[in-house]
């Protein structure tokens, strides 16, 4: 054993993630768990193998939405995510002129392996799923699920990528940074302040973008106020515009972090334009903003890895909010192609 591993947290053991959970065949998983790959890339769910192609990125499905506190159905949300793109073949981004999937090395790992109803072992499964992803090199790029499970993924991401430190922009019309919910401590709405009370992220390396809405309480944001967490209402995207905010995440995001990690809880987006979501706030952000946002910071920033949550189909009338989410990650995944064809590693390796 190395000595950056004998060095490196163990957030899983911290957890309780790190038993000998029973593993179930793909042919017994629920139906909303199993293949349906990402704009048809190969569906490679052997890190071993995925190691060996030396992949750039891989999209990971979190299937799992028992951390939700209002609307359910997210745990439909990585197979509508996948299955929303229109177009096939070869992909050009006209935003970026970069055809992604030439230039990059990107496989589908498939989903975690989730079961309904037990918390605990979903969130133990999303943890070994994206560790694993993370450790071969890939940047995983993992499709929820509720918001829980960024502490899951977030955690695997920092662990791999230590000593080196992350950080997070946080995508959301909600803080969750609640300390519980109904006395659950892996809420969707507890996520962010258990990566900080972990470890796992350091709340001066926090930064969030769009909230607004009715909650949280006061205590909470002196509570993130004393982390030295930074965020960003939708009242200051109003006033200033977007280009101005983003810019000072970005800032903010490297402030003594060197990755990050992007969030996107699809809620930021106004319900008007992406209904099917678990806890809508009316006034959110535009759907073209968000886009711009997500190619301006991966474009910025060494990133380490990246989710996109909070899509639930039952809500989703016309999958308008699926195909939203499914084009955060396709421009996430063309600034990446744009900067490693300008001869940038976008890919990790692992010390």
């Amino acid at each position: 054993m190395s000595a950056a591993d004998r060095s490196r947290p163990d957030f899983a053991r911290a957890a309780g993630w790190d038993r000998d959970w029973e593993v179930y065949l793909d042919a017994d998983l629920p139906t909303y768990v199993g293949p349906l790959s990402f704009s048809g890339l190969p569906w490679v769910d052997d890190a071993a193998e995925i190691a060996r192609v030396r992949a750039d990125i891989a999209i990971v499905g979190a299937p799992f939405d028992d951390g939700t506190s209002h609307r359910p159905g997210a745990r439909f949300g990585p197979r509508a995510i996948r299955a929303a793109q229109s177009q096939s073949g070869r992909l050009n981004s006209l935003q970026l002129d970069v055809e992604p999937f030439s230039v990059l090395t990107a496989v589908d790992a498939g989903d975690a392996n989730i079961v309904p109803s037990w918390m605990e072992r979903g969130h133990a499964l999303i943890h070994r799923k994206v560790r694993g992803v993370a450790a071969t090199g890939a940047i995983p790029i993992v499709l929820g699920g509720d918001h829980s499970i960024t502490w899951p993924s977030a955690s695997a991401v920092a662990e791999i990528r230590h000593p080196r430190s992350i950080g997070i922009v946080h995508f959301d019309a909600h803080a969750d940074t609640a300390p519980e919910i109904f006395g659950v401590l892996g809420s969707h709405g507890t996520p962010m302040r258990r990566l900080i009370e972990s470890g796992a992220v350091a709340g001066r390396n926090f930064v969030q973008v769009g909230l607004r809405g009715y909650w949280p309480e006061p205590e909470v944001f002196a509570w993130m106020q004393a982390q030295g967490m930074r965020w960003h209402f939708m009242r200051e995207i109003e006033e200033r515009g977007a280009e101005a905010v983003i810019d000072d995440a970005i800032g903010e995001a490297l402030d003594g972090a060197d990755a990050v990690y992007l969030s996107i809880d699809i809620d930021v987006i106004d319900p008007g334009m992406a209904p099917g979501t678990g806890t809508p706030e009316p006034g959110g952000m535009l759907t073209r903003e968000v886009l711009r946002a997500v190619r301006r910071i991966v474009s910025s920033v060494d990133l380490a890895g990246m989710d996109v949550v909070e899509v639930s189909p039952p809500y989703d009338h016309a999958e308008v909010t699926a195909a939203a989410a499914n084009r955060c990650v396709l421009e996430a995944i063309s600034a990446l192609a744009v900067k490693k064809a300008s001869g940038a590693i976008v890919r990790h390796e692992p010390g």
